[in-house]
């Protein structure tokens, strides 16, 4: 029997190694920083295989790529422009998180309930109560609209509008990208304060109601009967939203992915 030989050079093997290297750090980058793929419950290696698959599926979709050793000055500058191009797509559906995070802050304060605080291992850090509940209904929220699989399309799409050789840290052109980014950060605000209007407007005209009872009859104690009287009043309120909720969070994550194309667009 003879045996065949396969001889690789290592321009071959530079070559195999460059086509799946790029996308799979834009990849990993994204789901470095993207909400629920980032989560401190999925392992590190799951992460890392997860990104690795995506790779091998998209990689031979992406076209030629730049012929660079990996290890070379250009080598490295592309894999930071390839990270750099995933944290912000996986910033920007942070961002659209971040806005409902926003509302439970603002809804667990005129509840009386800011210093009802709770270890939040995605935040790495505390948070409100209130705050922490809201997330946990737009992450199950986020998965029932396929928001996760809208997130790494989306991601796929950008190797057309930023390609590999894409240099994201250059000219004043790609400061709007970042710009794009940024801006979209206002959103926090604006879209929180909506979705929590309801409540925090109820919950002021309870306030107000017993402020004018307290001045008509001191006696009562309000200061005793006021706390629960909030509480009760808001836990009532945010039940009734709820339903309202749901397709109010699916307009956000549409929000944020169309805000990942314009982002990608912007770079």
């Amino acid at each position: 029997h003879r045996l065949t030989m396969f001889s690789v050079t290592y321009a071959q093997l530079n070559v195999w190694l460059t086509s799946f290297l790029w996308p799979f750090t834009r990849i990993l980058a994204l789901i470095a920083t993207a909400p629920m793929l980032s989560h401190q419950a999925i392992p590190i290696r799951v992460k890392v295989a997860i990104a690795a698959f995506i790779s091998l599926i998209v990689a031979p979709t992406i076209g030629a790529v730049p012929q660079v050793t990996v290890f070379s000055a250009d080598g490295v500058m592309i894999i930071i422009n390839q990270f750099l191009v995933g944290a912000a797509l996986g910033m920007t559906m942070q961002i659209a998180f971040a806005s409902i995070d926003a509302a439970g802050e603002f809804i667990g304060m005129q509840m009386g309930l800011g210093f009802a605080m709770l270890y939040d291992p995605r935040a790495g850090g505390n948070s409100v109560v209130i705050s922490r509940y809201l997330n946990t209904i737009a992450m199950l929220a986020f998965l029932v609209f396929d928001g996760h699989l809208q997130m790494i399309s989306a991601l796929v799409q950008t190797f057309q509008t930023v390609p590999v050789s894409a240099n994201v840290l250059g000219s004043a052109g790609h400061a709007r990208g970042w710009q794009t980014l940024a801006t979209y950060g206002v959103s926090v605000f604006s879209t929180g304060l909506l979705l929590s209007l309801p409540v925090v407007t109820a919950l002021l005209i309870a306030n107000l109601a017993l402020g004018i009872l307290n001045r008509a009859a001191p006696q009562i104690g309000i200061f005793q009967v006021g706390f629960p009287v909030t509480m009760l009043v808001g836990f009532l309120l945010i039940q009734l939203m709820i339903p309202n909720m749901i397709p109010f969070f699916q307009r956000i994550f549409e929000s944020g992915i169309d805000q990942m194309g314009r982002v990608a667009a912007a770079l």
